[in-house]
């Protein structure tokens, strides 16, 4: 082989990969409508998948039998569970990844190249969000603000939080000569503390995100009110980068903002991305961190409950390891990147971390 071949075989898998996660999304998703478009861009990706396919085969260069990775396997089991909703932000930034890779190779991709940035427009618009209408929108009105985090990273984060810092903790006082029963008492109140701590603070953030989000709201309604061809002209623009035509869209527009509250619901969805009936709930949110972090907290002090406090430390130290290498591994499934790199990243920002509070410890003794 040589570079170009091992590029086009590289692009040929990632392909492969692209048409049977969106099979994979199209086979557990509800939405009729919703399903026939995971089907529609898994075939774009086989079409990409035989333009490299065919200058492998020109080239004399087997192809690999086609077998779906973990990420793709990991992403549809989540999808059936969770919804599609829930991976499609982890989906857009493959198809992102992908359209950028295909302009910096030039050639024959660059036509590949823009078909990608088509995909990643279908899917953002089945998260509700038409990208490049609301950034001409949101340039006019600089109040518009986005940007929550997907649920399923923030619980991976927020158990990573509690292990490293309760282990971070534990450390240092065992770090300073003392018995198993203190250390199961440190390492419980940290749990609590930090635990408390997190709740708070998703609680008060949660709570700011929800009156802003009120905020726009009120803000759309008032702006109806008082510019309604302004925001018809919004309307015509979403709609026509919807694929409608300039005619139809204004046909559309019109019959829309004949009823008020149709309108605002209508440009509160399409123009902010918001569900005026699902803004958030601060005590689910605060909850769910707090839970997260205890189940990550609780990890290195399970040791303490069982084992003196020597042996203990070692066992802490072990689980925690594995742990955080199982969280490292699932995280780089989810994002695609190397899942020893993303084990060791892990591993290594803990240990600093633990190394750091013991050696602090042993200084200052008990």
């Amino acid at each position: 082989m040589n570079p170009r071949t091992d590029l086009w075989l590289q692009n040929l898998v990632d392909e492969r990969e692209g048409a049977a996660l969106y099979d994979g999304l199209a086979s557990v998703e509800a939405d009729p409508g919703k399903a026939k478009s995971f089907r529609e861009l898994a075939d774009g990706e086989r079409k990409h998948a035989d333009v490299w396919a065919r200058k492998l085969e020109k080239e004399g260069v087997p192809l690999p039998k086609e077998k779906p990775s973990a990420r793709v396997r990991l992403l549809v089991w989540l999808a059936k569970r969770l919804g599609t909703k829930a991976v499609l932000p982890l989906v857009l930034d493959a198809e992102l990844g992908d359209a950028e890779k295909y302009a910096q190779q030039g050639g024959d991709a660059t036509a590949l190249a823009e078909e990608e940035r088509g995909h990643e427009r279908v899917l953002s618009q089945m998260q509700g969000e038409v990208a490049d209408a609301r950034v001409l929108i949101a340039r006019r009105e600089r109040w518009h603000r986005s940007g929550r985090q997907g649920s399923l990273r923030a619980a991976i984060f927020g158990m990573n939080d509690g292990l490293v810092s309760n282990l971070a903790l534990v450390m240092g006082v065992a770090g300073a000569g003392t018995t198993a029963h203190t250390l199961q008492t440190t390492g419980i109140a940290g749990l609590l503390a930090g635990a408390f701590s997190m709740a708070a603070g998703e609680l008060i953030s949660v709570s700011s995100q929800r009156d802003l989000l009120a905020r726009q709201i009120a803000i759309e309604r008032r702006e109806l009110t008082e510019s309604p061809d302004e925001e018809k002209a919004e309307l015509v623009l979403l709609y026509m980068q919807k694929g409608l035509t300039a005619e139809h869209a204004g046909a559309v527009a019109t019959q829309v903002m004949k009823n008020p509250e149709q309108a605002l619901d209508t440009l509160v969805r399409e123009e902010l991305g918001l569900d005026p009936e699902d803004l958030g709930s601060p005590w689910s949110a605060a909850a769910s961190s707090f839970a997260m972090f205890a189940v990550g907290a609780m990890v290195p002090v399970v040791p303490f409950f069982g084992l003196p406090a020597g042996p203990a430390v070692w066992a802490s130290v072990g689980l925690a390891a594995v742990v955080l290498s199982c969280v490292g591994i699932l995280l780089a499934v989810l994002s695609g990147t190397h899942p020893l790199k993303s084990a060791a990243r892990m591993l290594g920002l803990a240990a600093g971390a633990a190394l750091a509070t013991n050696a602090i410890g042993r200084l200052f003794g008990t």
